[in-house]
């Protein structure tokens, strides 16, 4: 089941640092906010990322939130807690967004996802959908994410990627926040 858009944009958060942005719901008692200039150099599995997203360590105010949904800024909320996740994220980018969407829909209709969320994305090409999970342990989400991409990419040239991973830092395994539905 998807939601219809609505509206009004429920932006909220309160002291146990729960962020909730349209239908969506994270704990975080921190978010990332897109800085011009690379803010940090990470080292992890041999490999070097080059960070953009500054990390915040407070809660994500609701004025932060609307200056987010208004591009004044970039805002992300981490997806992985103690090696769990609750949400299970494909982010496409690409000229086919809608025709993405709706094979999304149909493919979660034939693997019997009944709850997801789609979203659009800053720019008009991108796409996030949000397969909401009961606190799934990281490796038992890159397969079911690994499973739902090898169905996607039988259909469409793969444009986009699948979070959270183990192959990634913490400080990637982040995702921005939404800015309208996709109906």
């Amino acid at each position: 089941m998807h939601p219809t858009s609505s509206s009004t944009t429920d932006l909220s958060t309160n002291r146990s640092c729960r962020i909730k942005v349209f239908d969506l719901e994270f704990a975080s008692d921190h978010y990332y906010i897109k800085r011009p200039r690379v803010v940090e150099q990470i080292q992890f599995d041999n490999r070097t990322f080059y960070a953009k997203f500054e990390r915040i360590d407070e809660p994500l105010s609701p004025l932060l939130l609307s200056q987010h949904l208004h591009k004044q800024y970039t805002i992300a909320v981490p997806l992985v807690k103690d090696g769990k996740t609750h949400y299970l994220v494909l982010e496409y980018k690409g000229n086919e967004a809608l025709q993405f969407a709706h094979l999304a829909r149909h493919l979660f209709h034939t693997m019997q996802i009944e709850t997801f969320y789609i979203y659009r994305g800053r720019e008009p090409e991108k796409v996030q959908v949000f397969i909401p999970v009961a606190s799934m342990p990281l490796k038992e989400a890159e397969s079911m994410l690994n499973a739902i991409s090898e169905k996607l990419a039988m259909r469409l040239p793969k444009r986009w990627k699948t979070l959270p991973s183990s192959k990634l830092p913490n400080a990637y395994n982040i995702v921005t926040l939404p800015y309208a539905h996709i109906e």
